[in-house]
Formats: structure tokens, C-alpha cells, sequence
């Protein structure tokens, strides 16, 4: 007497029985073919028309930063730069304090602005590289 696990009895008895062909359980299974899915989100083609950077939001922006950062128009570093939360608090060039904790992500902020204050700050204190990384991103927004 042979003892055959049923993992291997069954696929063998259905592989080997031509009866087993079209099986009356598996005749009434339909296969559905789905659409493709939605993309998550859209890539204008358009890019050269960009926002109001001085009453954009947080969100916009970033979203408006990935579309030029896919399409190539900046670097990584810009595209990090701008995606990076804004801190509650920063410093203006003359030395005051700039409270930022009221700009949510739905909240129009003129970024133009604070990037060109933070760029002045860095070239005053920062490093090379900070400096480097504002000036491309204020370029990225005043083009």
C-alpha cells in the first residue's frame, strides 16, 4: 500500500484525469480583468505657469516641488529642502525672531519671502553648502 501526502495525490490525480479538465466546480469562475489604477497623482504638463509662490501653501508647494523634481527642472537637495517642514521658529536678517507655528498645511504663506530671509541669514552664519542649497531654491521660486 502507497501513502501519498493529499497535496501531491490530489494535484496528481488532477493533472493526470482528463475528466478533470474542465471541472464543474471550476467551470462557473469567472476571471474579472480590472482597470488600471488611478494614478495618485497628476504631473502637469505645464510646468513653466507655476504658483503664486507668496500665497502658496506648505502642500502645494511640496507637490509643486515633486512634479519639477520628476521632471527634472531641480536637484535633490532643492527638493529636500523645500519639502522639509517649516520649524516654528526662525530668524529674520536683522535678528528677530519669526514665529512660524500658525502655517499648517492648508495655510497660504508667502515662501518666496522667507526663503530669501533665510538665504540672507546663511550667508551671513551658514555654511557653504546651506547657502548653495537657498540659492537654488530661491531660484526655484522666483523663476
Amino acid at each position: 500500500m502507497e501513502i501519498f501526502s493529499v497535496r501531491s495525490s490530489q494535484s496528481l490525480l488532477f493533472k493526470n484525469n482528463p475528466n478533470n479538465a474542465k471541472s464543474s466546480k471550476t467551470s462557473d469562475i469567472e476571471i474579472e480583468t480590472r482597470a488600471p489604477a488611478p494614478a495618485s497623482f497628476q504631473i502637469d504638463d505645464n510646468l513653466d505657469e507655476g504658483p503664486d509662490f507668496t500665497a502658496v501653501s506648505p502642500g502645494e508647494l511640496r507637490n509643486y516641488a515633486r512634479q519639477s523634481f520628476d521632471s527634472g527642472l531641480i536637484d535633490q537637495s532643492t527638493y529636500a529642502a523645500i519639502s522639509e517642514p517649516l520649524p516654528m521658529h526662525a530668524i529674520d536678517p536683522l535678528g528677530n525672531v519669526i514665529d512660524l507655528s500658525a502655517v499648517t498645511d492648508g495655510t497660504s504663506f508667502n515662501f518666496l519671502d522667507y526663503y530669501k530671509c533665510q538665504l540672507q541669514v546663511a550667508m551671513s552664519i551658514g555654511s557653504p553648502d546651506e547657502v548653495q542649497t537657498l540659492k537654488s531654491v530661491v531660484n526655484f521660486l522666483d523663476s
